[in-house]
C-alpha cells in the first residue's frame, strides 16, 4: 500500500512542492508546527533513516541545510528544529523517511519536551560498555 508521501511524489495528490530532485522532494507540511514547516521526503520509501543509503541521507541533510537557511533569511525565524522520527516508538506516523525542518521563534509558544531520565549507580558505565563502538 502506498503512503501519502508516495502519492505526493507520484503527483496523485497535490502538495506545495518547494524543491524536487532525483533523491528527494521538499513540501510544505499541511499541519505545520509553525508556518513554513517543510518536509524533505526521500523518493524511495525507506521506512527509517537506518535503511537509507548514506549518500541519499547525506543529500537529504544538505537539502535540510538549504531549507533552514531559507527559513532563517525569508521567514526571519530565530532557529529551527530538524527532526527525524525514526519508527513508531519515536512518533513516526508515516513509515517513509522524511525530515522535518521547523522554523522557530523565541515567542512561538511551541515546545518539544522530552522528560530526562537519571542513571542510577553504575548504569552510565554499563550503557557506555553496551553502546561503545
Amino acid at each position: 500500500m502506498s503512503t501519502i508521501f508516495e502519492k505526493i511524489i507520484n503527483n496523485e495528490i497535490p502538495a506545495e512542492k518547494l524543491h524536487e530532485d532525483d533523491i528527494c522532494v521538499v513540501i510544505l507540511d499541511i499541519n505545520p508546527v509553525n508556518k513554513g514547516h517543510a518536509l524533505i521526503i526521500n523518493r524511495k520509501p525507506y521506512p527509517t533513516f537506518t535503511q537509507c543509503p548514506q549518500n541519499e541521507l547525506s543529500h537529504m541533510m544538505e537539502i535540510a541545510k538549504k531549507v533552514d537557511q531559507l527559513q532563517r533569511s525569508v521567514l526571519k525565524c530565530e532557529g529551527t528544529n530538524i527532526i527525524i522520527n525514526n519508527s513508531p516508538a519515536a512518533n513516526q506516523e508515516i513509515p517513509h523517511l522524511h525530515i522535518h525542518v521547523i522554523p522557530r521563534y523565541s515567542n512561538d509558544g511551541q515546545t518539544l519536551k522530552l522528560d530526562h531520565k537519571v542513571y542510577k549507580d553504575n548504569e552510565l558505565k554499563e550503557f557506555k560498555e553496551k553502546l561503545q563502538f
